[in-house]
């Protein structure tokens, strides 16, 4: 995987107006986002700096080689009603899709996906980019996947994400009563000329446990562990997730694993 400076390195070689740069960690010569747009189109190699969003990359080889955000399943429209949800794979975030389709005030809902690009993981969930890609081909539902680099600053990402849907008009996140995490994305979001325009949703925001847990039982949709922070509390990668399995939580475990104790997978 590249050197952490290397995006640094590129940076400078733009401003620099360079068409390619010396790769610090093998010594190769790398084309620059410069390079690469004097070319035209994506050449379909899922270069580093690519442009094009990685066009010509066949869809179904884009979730382990692409190096910047692309689509991962199927492609928006241009409504301007549309809305991007971020989606981790997991119950709040379906939990949201779910809130946000029956409120229909939506001509699109786009999944939004960061993952590692070096391990092809989504932080948390511990689930690779390929299990939201087959969520996401069920659902018969647009997904963006958006690579995050380890010295890239995360809502630069976004933004290279959200050039995909520039027609965009709100995004919305699982978020349930958190409010240091919703006050980051309020303040995040709202104060960044790039996206300040956005209006930001949190559709099953403080709604109750229970009532959610309701709505997952109905949608027949199988929820689980996929994993575990905490130490010897009796939750298990792989654990069901339903009434069952919060009755037997310990008291100071959140029910919904709010605290990160445990991240969960949904299954089809």
């Amino acid at each position: 995987m590249p050197d952490p400076d290397v995006f640094a390195v590129h940076e400078a070689a733009c401003r620099d107006g360079a068409l390619s740069y010396v790769d610090p960690t093998t010594g190769f010569q790398v084309f620059t986002r410069l390079g690469l747009l004097e070319r035209g189109q994506c050449c379909g190699a899922g270069c580093r700096h690519c442009p094009y969003h990685h066009a010509s990359v066949p869809m179904e080889s884009r979730p382990g080689r692409i190096q910047q955000p692309a689509w991962l399943n199927g492609r928006a429209s241009d409504s301007e009603q549309g809305c991007g949800l971020f989606w981790s794979g997991g119950k709040d975030s379906y939990l949201a899709y779910r809130s946000l389709t029956r409120a229909n005030d939506h001509d699109e809902i786009v999944l939004i996906t960061t993952f590692d690009r070096s391990t092809g993981q989504i932080a948390h969930q511990d689930l690779p980019i390929e299990t939201v890609v087959a969520q996401a081909k069920h659902l018969n539902a647009p997904l963006i996947g958006i690579p995050l680099h380890s010295n890239l600053d995360y809502l630069d990402h976004v933004v290279l994400g959200l050039e995909l849907m520039p027609s965009v008009g709100s995004l919305a996140f699982g978020d349930l009563h958190l409010e240091h995490i919703r006050s980051w994305r309020e303040r995040a979001f709202g104060e960044d000329a790039r996206t300040e325009h956005l209006n930001l949703k949190f559709p099953i925001w403080q709604i109750a446990y229970d009532i959610l847990l309701h709505d997952l039982a109905a949608s027949g949709v199988a929820c689980s562990v996929s994993a575990v922070t905490v130490a010897d509390e009796g939750i298990n990668v792989g654990d069901r997730f339903d009434r069952g399995f919060i009755a037997r939580l310990a008291p100071h475990i959140d029910a919904f694993g709010e605290n990160g104790e445990f991240h969960t997978e949904i299954s089809f």
